[in-house]
C-alpha cells in the first residue's frame, strides 16, 4: 500500500514561502474591505490617509465563469507581452472540500472550493488572481509567496480590478510586513 508523503520545499526545489502567513493575513484584511463595500454600498474607504473609491469585485456562480474569466485575463495583449507563460492554458476545476482555493503547477490546474457552509468565497476576483500570479511565475524555485509572486498579484490586481484595488493591496500588505519585488 502507497501512503502519500509531503515534499519538502527543499526536495521540490522551491525556496523557502517564508512570508505566506503574513501575505493570506493582508488578503483576507483586503477582502474583509471589498466584503464591507459591497454589504453597505458605501464603495469610499480611507487608506492610510488616502481616499479610494473600490471597484467592483468581480464574483463567480460556478467553475465554468471562473474558466471563462481566467481565459479572457491570460488573453489580454498587456498580460500576455508581460509574462510569457500567459501563454499557458489554465484549467479551472471545482476542489472538493472548503478549503483554499490552490494552483497546481505540474498540470496549470486552477482548484476552486464551490461552497463553505453558505458562502462561495474563493469565487471572487481576487481569490482567482492570486492563483493566476502563481501560474504566471516564470521560475519553478521561487517562493510560492515570496516578493515576485507579490508584485505579479498587484500588477494583476492593477490591470485587470483597478488601481485602487492595487493601492489597497500594497497598502495593506506592506502593513502586514509583505515584501514585493
Amino acid at each position: 500500500m502507497k501512503t502519500a508523503r509531503l515534499v519538502s520545499e527543499a526536495e521540490s526545489g522551491r525556496r523557502r514561502d517564508g512570508q505566506r502567513a503574513k501575505v493570506y493575513d493582508g488578503e483576507q484584511l483586503v477582502r474583509g474591505v471589498f466584503d464591507r463595500a459591497d454589504e453597505f454600498g458605501h464603495r469610499t474607504v480611507d487608506v492610510y490617509g488616502s481616499q479610494l473609491t473600490l471597484p467592483v469585485e468581480r464574483r463567480f456562480a460556478s467553475v465554468e465563469s471562473v474558466q471563462s474569466y481566467v481565459d479572457k485575463v491570460l488573453v489580454l495583449n498587456w498580460v500576455r507581452a508581460q509574462w510569457e507563460r500567459a501563454a499557458v492554458s489554465v484549467r479551472v476545476r471545482a476542489r472538493g472540500g472548503s478549503a483554499a482555493a490552490h494552483y497546481e503547477p505540474a498540470t496549470a490546474v486552477l482548484a476552486v472550493p464551490l461552497h463553505t457552509g453558505s458562502t462561495a468565497w474563493a469565487l471572487r476576483e481576487l481569490v482567482v488572481l492570486h492563483e493566476l500570479a502563481h501560474h504566471l511565475s516564470p521560475d519553478p524555485g521561487e517562493a510560492a509567496h515570496g516578493p515576485e509572486f507579490c508584485t505579479r498579484y498587484v500588477e494583476l490586481a492593477d490591470g485587470v480590478i483597478g488601481a485602487e484595488a492595487a493601492l489597497l493591496i500594497r497598502a495593506t500588505f506592506a502593513g502586514c510586513g509583505v515584501r514585493f519585488g
